[in-house]
């Protein structure tokens, strides 16, 4: 049975793999939206952070907040990037690497050379991970293995400098990938110089022919960098690229580490077993001021986050009555958070507005069962159950709060996949997951009784098909429901959230690839959306049937690749959105609509040195990511037209 028909899963680039694929259930093998981005689609972008790679992919919304170290972030299937609900829960080699909140700041751990692939998996029914896998998850692969030597070099407007490095080296069972990355830019706006640099170190013994595998993971990143702030309606119009008094003393610092440990052999030919152990640390200190009329703010967080996984994969012979694979899996993580604020003139502190300790601890576990009657269908049941405990010591008063009790929260999944023909394979899937309060809205604060969690109840029918030789395509239509939506309150010095209500979201996605010649590839992928309030919380009646903010009805994206000769090779897209609502009172109008074209040209000089030059916003269309404060509008204008020289050589 040919893989491009068997399941859902689609690739934007060229497959090229490098070590093994780890991992009891391949994400391929997830029967739902899947998209794989694969390294010819990766290390050739001109790209500030790891979160705009995302935008090649049909759906993904990008939402940039262009503020120094809080930069921007992905969501998918109607949920918003403003970080009030973080749908997404991401992953790089298989590491839980969410923040706290759901947030993402560990993206730019990994440098653009050292990237292997991107898996975005849409959906409910991917029984795998809990907290944070509201609308699915997205996994950064990285290189194993394999014997390669790149670097890069780069220098393009706003006076950014780029350099890359990669090696593997892989003998007798033993293997070593560094990665590094450095980049230096003085920004399209006033006030918004930032410097990061980023390390990566991988070593992996295969003492048995690579049915075992052994190894240890470490990746470093810091970034210092200007906040040229948001700007009015009126500021952004008149001029762009400034920045405004207000703005002159904000910026940030991160510094992240990631560590982890992993282990994956054949426990006999029809059991394979999986381990790790991971550390993330997170240290964020940023100053910021929203606007004129607000005092800046001083916000620190610290992060210590240990976890552990482990998988079995049993695999027994086929029989009479079909082919059954089962998979089950435990999971634990355990986090130290702090949060402190501070009012502050100038970066001189003023008075303390947060000090804030929270453990949260989570412990999970799933079983799926991978079953294919006969050769054309495949029927997956799954089950996950997850349990949260901790507590919350509000170190201005003392007081000290315990968890809501979630009790143990069960997530039941099923999905199926049909091949017709060749060409043609339908799939549907039922799966649930769930939403618990963010930040201290975790924790019993102001309250007797218990919490109940927040679940998501969603389904997805679709179609892949590929008609004829070169083209390939899936359209699926969606739907989640949320029995009890929280979001953050945002610039809320305790920290708290508030409830939405009952909420739906529904949407129809289209994707196509095709290879007209052997020279042209072209792709195309849109997604059609609505995010309802459809029973609104007892606080908020009067937005009972409105859109829920920053939710574009349409995202979209084409482009195509042409190879003009042995050493020439020609790229350009489109990726653009319809406006969205800035409130949920629909009231406060609508703004965020952009159509943004990017080129590319590279030029091979020999067998092993590429030059490239990309233009990103070829139009030098204006585009914004807005907000609303509660009285007014706040824009952060995104990129003009920027053009970036590249030189890249692998040995």
């Amino acid at each position: 049975m040919a893989e491009s028909t068997a399941t859902p899963a689609m690739t934007v680039g060229v497959v090229k793999v490098v070590g093994r694929t780890t991992g009891p259930l391949g994400t391929r093998n997830v029967l739902t939206s899947v998209d794989v981005l694969d390294e010819s689609r990766i290390a050739t972008q001109a790209v500030n952070h790891n979160w705009q790679l995302f935008g090649q992919l049909p759906g993904v919304m990008l939402t940039q907040y262009g503020q120094g170290t809080t930069s921007g972030k992905i969501s998918i299937r109607g949920f918003t990037g403003e970080g009030e609900i973080n749908a997404v829960k991401l992953l790089i080699d298989g590491v839980p690497s969410n923040s706290n909140d759901g947030m993402m700041p560990y993206l730019d751990l990994v440098p653009l050379l050292d990237i292997r692939a991107v898996e975005l998996v849409r959906g409910t029914n991917d029984p795998r991970y809990g907290l944070h896998n509201i609308a699915g998850n997205a996994n950064v692969m990285t290189k194993v293995g394999g014997n390669y030597g790149a670097a890069r070099f780069g220098y393009g407007s706003f006076d950014t400098r780029d350099a890359q490095a990669a090696l593997g080296i892989d003998r007798n069972g033993f293997s070593q990938n560094y990665a590094v990355g450095y980049q230096q830019t003085g920004g399209y706006r006033a006030h918004s110089d930032a410097e990061k640099s980023s390390f990566s170190g991988k070593w992996f013994y295969s003492p048995d022919n690579g049915t075992s595998r052994y190894g240890l993971i470490v990746r470093h990143h810091e970034v210092r960098a200007d906040e040229p702030g948001f700007l009015t309606y009126a500021q952004a119009r008149a001029n762009r690229e400034q920045s405004m008094p207000h703005n002159a003393t904000d910026g940030g610092t991160r510094r992240m580490n990631q560590a982890a440990l992993q282990a994956e052999t054949d426990l006999g030919s029809q059991v394979f077993w999986t381990a790790q152990i991971y550390r993330n640390e997170l240290n964020d200190h940023r100053y910021v001021t929203f606007s004129a009329a607000v005092r800046q703010q001083e916000r620190t967080i610290v992060e210590n986050h240990t976890g552990a996984s482990t998988t079995l994969t049993w695999r027994p012979a086929a029989t009479p009555i079909g082919q059954l694979r089962v998979v089950g899996g435990l999971d634990t993580e355990r986090q130290d958070n702090a949060s402190q604020r501070y009012f502050t003139l100038n970066r001189a502190r003023q008075s303390q507005t947060r000090d804030q300790q929270f453990d949260l601890n989570t412990a999970g576990g799933f079983v799926q069962a991978i079953y294919k009657p006969f050769a054309d269908l495949t029927i997956t049941p799954a089950l996950r159950v997850d349990k949260l405990s901790g507590s919350y010591t509000n170190l201005l008063n003392g007081r000290v709060y315990g968890i809501n009790h979630y009790g143990l929260i069960r997530q039941p999944k099923l999905s199926a996949v049909y091949r017709l023909d060749d060409a043609y394979s339908v799939y549907g899937n039922f799966g649930r997951t769930f939403q618990v309060g963010i930040g201290t809205a975790t924790y019993k604060v102001n309250q007797s009784s218990d919490l109940a969690p927040s679940i998501n109840d969603g389904w997805e029918t679709g179609v892949k098909f590929r008609p004829v030789h070169g083209i390939e395509g899936r359209v699926a239509v969606w739907q989640q429901y949320a029995s009890n939506e929280a979001r953050r309150k945002m610039n809320d010095p305790g920290n708290d959230a508030e409830n939405i209500g009952e909420t739906r979201r529904r949407g129809v996605d289209l994707q196509v690839n095709m290879q007209p010649t052997s020279r042209l590839g072209v792709w195309m992928g849109a997604a059609v959306q609505r995010a309802l309030i459809v029973k609104a919380d007892a606080a908020s009646l009067a937005t009972q049937g409105n859109e829920i903010d920053h939710t574009p009805h349409l995202l979209y994206n084409v482009g195509a690749d042409y190879t003009a000769s042995d050493v020439l090779r020609l790229s350009g897209s489109i990726n653009g959105q319809s406006s969205y609502f800035l409130d949920r009172t629909n009231t406060t109008g609508k703004f965020g609509a952009h159509s943004i074209v990017n080129v590319s040209a590279t030029y091979s000089v020999g067998k092993h040195l590429d030059v490239e030059l990309q233009v990103r916003n070829l139009a030098n269309r204006y585009y914004e990511y807005v907000w609303h404060d509660g009285t007014q509008s706040l824009h952060a204008p995104g990129n003009p037209r920027s053009v970036d020289l590249m030189l890249t050589s692998r040995f």
